[in-house]
């Protein structure tokens, strides 16, 4: 796998996401008021915008990668 497929893949990972949550949303805003701790389907569906939002939330993120000090190896005397 090339870098421009891995980021593509990225890439339509996170339209994906973004689609499932707008989902999501759109289906809590219709949902009738719940009873608060009883209804299993409302929770489920606030456990899964969490999820969503942290996956989101994880792509968008650049993690820390060390790099050596020295970055040629003809550079060390």
């Amino acid at each position: 796998m090339t870098q421009k497929q891995y980021e593509q893949a990225v890439s339509d990972a996170r339209k994906a996401l973004y689609e499932a949550r707008r989902l999501i949303l759109a289906e809590l805003k219709a949902y009738p008021t719940p009873i608060s701790g009883c209804d299993q389907q409302y929770i489920r569906l606030l456990a899964d915008r969490t999820r969503i939002s942290n996956a989101i939330q994880s792509l968008s993120n650049h993690p820390f990668v060390a790099t050596p000090r020295v970055l040629e190896s003809n550079a060390i005397s």
